[in-house]
């Protein structure tokens, strides 16, 4: 069986980080951290990632 990579059903927001975590099997605490991290620092554009990946990763 392939592993999928979709949101979470128990995601804060859109489910996002929730979905990394599981297809990795990581806690989805420190993905959601190293989320805000990134955010804070502005490495890259995480606020514009998070939408483009709430928008293509598919729902559970």
């Amino acid at each position: 069986m392939k592993k999928r990579l979709t949101r979470s059903d128990d995601g804060y927001i859109g489910g996002v980080c929730g979905g990394i975590a599981e297809y990795f099997g990581w806690d989805p605490t420190i993905v959601r951290v190293i989320w805000l991290i990134a955010i804070l620092f502005g490495v890259g554009s995480p606020i514009l990632i998070y939408i483009i990946l709430w928008i293509i990763m598919p729902e559970r």
